[in-house]
């Protein structure tokens, strides 16, 4: 049964005029009205941390570059999803993220099926404008089904929080502060030792990039696979009504 409380809300999304309920964020709305919003951290079903950037928007009155998934509607909101100022953003980010580790497409697992690459395509990012760090990152295969690549990592943090909003085992978490930063397993110990991992996969299903892989996958296999995503959506609007 629907909620009959929630409230509706009218604002202006790039010109054009749109409804939401309250609580919704710019994001959902945005996406419902058929805009594109670039964004890496986000996915539908877990929570938002506003972590890559790329979703920053406009919104009158406001002095600051808002993220688009943590920021909720309101009342005559007008919201500028893609400008001249924002296309630079994004492709500076995007740039930042290929530079920070070592990320060579043609030689990826994932080419071909990276949400970093996709985004980069679209944004039009043919190269890369600043120096790349290549940090020395080590690669972990020591668990029997899944590989582990910092070297593809980009810290969107997707796999922390599916292993705990969904899969409730928190084997995931990050240590280190700026270009030091690290997801880890457990301690930081090696995949393979984990006794939290359940060896669900669902890490790897929401990886963006080819960080997280399934060992003995050719690379037309490595679309992902999120089925268990809608399904948590939907039992929390039927909480929530």
């Amino acid at each position: 049964m629907a909620n009959q409380n929630v409230k509706i809300v009218t604002l202006v999304i790039d010109g054009k005029d749109v409804s939401a309920q309250q609580g919704q964020t710019i994001m959902q709305v945005a996406r419902e009205a058929g805009i594109y919003i670039p964004y890496m951290c986000h996915v539908e079903g877990l929570s938002n941390i506003g972590a890559c950037r790329l979703c920053l928007v406009e919104v009158q009155g406001q002095r600051r570059l808002l993220p688009a998934c943590t920021t909720e509607v309101a009342e005559g909101m007008v919201v500028t999803t893609n400008n001249e100022r924002l296309r630079k953003y994004r492709q500076m980010i995007v740039e930042m993220m290929f530079a920070e580790r070592n990320h060579v497409c043609a030689v990826c697992v994932s080419n071909g099926h990276c949400e970093l690459q996709r985004v980069a395509q679209k944004l039009g990012v043919t190269h890369v404008r600043m120096p790349y760090l290549h940090p020395k990152l080590p690669f972990d295969a020591s668990h029997e089904r899944f590989i582990l690549d910092h070297d593809r990592c980009i810290l969107c943090t997707r796999c922390v929080r599916v292993c705990d909003e969904i899969e409730g085992a928190h084997t995931w978490d990050v240590r280190g502060r700026g270009t030091e930063s690290r997801v880890i397993i457990d301690l930081d110990q090696p995949w393979g030792t984990s006794e939290s991992c359940t060896g669900c996969g669902k890490c790897v299903n929401v990886c963006p990039t080819g960080a997280l892989a399934e060992k003995g996958r050719a690379t037309a296999e490595m679309t992902k696979k999120r089925q268990f995503l809608p399904y948590l959506t939907i039992m929390r609007e039927e909480d929530w009504a």
